[in-house]
C-alpha cells in the first residue's frame, strides 16, 4: 500500500483566552455593540484558562488492487460422449497439474464442468477460475498456458479487485495520516512561539472522500480488454482522502531552575 501525503495542514492558532468567547458581539459603555470586540482575561484568570491551538489536517492513500481473477475454458465437440469428455479431460488435468507446479494453492482453483448434446454431437466444456495474489506469477502462468496449450484453450483477462479488509484498511490509514499531519504542524507552530503542545482535546474527522483510479483520456478511450496489465491495475487502484480538525492544549514551557 502506497501512503501519499497531501499538500500541508492548515492551522490556527489562538493561544491567549477570552472574555465571552462564545458571544458574537460585546456591550460599549455607551450601550451600542461592536462586533468581535474581545477583552483578554485578567492575569489570574489566564493562568487558569486553557489555551488551546486549532489544527485542520488533510491526507491522501492509496492501494492497489490486491486479488486478481483468471478463467481458463476448454471446450471440445465430439461425435461420441467418450471423446468429448477424453479431450476436455485431459487438457484439464494438464492445467491443474501446471497450476500446482507453479505453486498455485488448490484453494484459490476453482474447476467446473457442463456436458451436453447439440444436435447429433456432444459438447463438453470446462472452466478452470484462479485467484492470484502475486501478479507476477499470474502473468508467467497465463503466458505459460497460451504457448502450451492450442486455441480451443480460452485465458481471460484478468479482473483486478480488492479484498473488503484492504478498502477499510486505506480509509482508517487515511485518517491516521491527517492526524499525524495536523499534529506535526501543530508542534512545529508551538515550537516556534516558545510553547509546550499538550494533550488533544477534540478530534473530529469533517470530510472523507473515495475514488478509483482512472487511465487518462486517451487510454480511457481504448476497450478495457485492449488495456495492458499495468493499466489495468491503474485503473483499479483505489484512492481515499481524509481531513479531520483537531484542538490541542498549549502549555508554556516550564523554566528551569538555577542551580547554585
Amino acid at each position: 500500500m502506497s501512503l501519499q501525503q497531501a499538500p500541508q495542514s492548515r492551522v490556527f492558532l489562538e493561544l491567549v483566552p477570552w472574555v465571552d468567547r462564545d458571544r458574537e458581539n460585546n456591550l460599549l459603555s455607551g450601550g451600542e455593540t461592536l462586533p468581535g470586540l474581545r477583552h483578554p482575561l485578567s492575569s489570574a484568570q489566564a493562568q487558569t484558562a486553557t489555551r488551546e491551538v486549532h489544527v485542520s489536517g488533510t491526507a491522501e492513500v492509496s492501494a492497489r488492487p490486491d486479488r486478481a481473477h483468471v478463467a481458463v475454458r476448454v471446450s471440445s465437440t465430439k461425435e461420441t460422449a467418450a471423446e468429448a469428455k477424453k479431450s476436455v479431460c485431459r487438457r484439464l488435468d494438464y492445467i491443474t497439474q501446471s497450476l500446482q507446479q507453479q505453486g498455485v494453492q488448490s484453494e484459490n482453483v476453482t474447476v467446473t464442468k457442463d456436458f451436453k448434446r447439440v444436435e447429433n454431437a456432444y459438447h463438453m466444456e470446462a472452466e478452470v477460475c484462479i485467484t492470484f495474489t502475486e501478479f507476477g506469477q499470474m502473468q508467467n502462468i497465463c503466458n505459460f498456458l497460451v504457448e502450451k496449450l492450442d486455441s480451443s484453450v480460452v485465458i481471460s483477462q484478468p479482473q483486478f479487485y480488492h479484498t473488503p479488509g484492504s478498502v477499510e484498511n486505506l480509509r482508517r490509514q487515511a485518517c491516521l495520516v491527517a492526524v499525524e499531519n495536523a499534529w506535526r504542524k501543530a508542534q512545529e507552530v508551538c515550537n516556534f512561539i516558545g510553547q509546550t503542545l499538550g494533550k488533544p482535546l477534540l478530534i473530529k474527522e469533517e470530510e472523507t472522500k473515495e475514488w478509483e483510479g482512472q487511465v487518462d483520456d486517451h487510454q480511457s478511450s481504448r476497450l478495457s480488454s485492449s488495456l495492458t496489465v499495468q493499466q489495468k491495475i491503474k485503473s483499479a487502484t483505489i484512492h481515499a482522502a481524509s481531513k479531520v480538525f483537531i484542538t490541542f492544549e498549549v502549555k508554556g514551557r516550564e523554566k528551569k531552575k538555577k542551580t547554585i
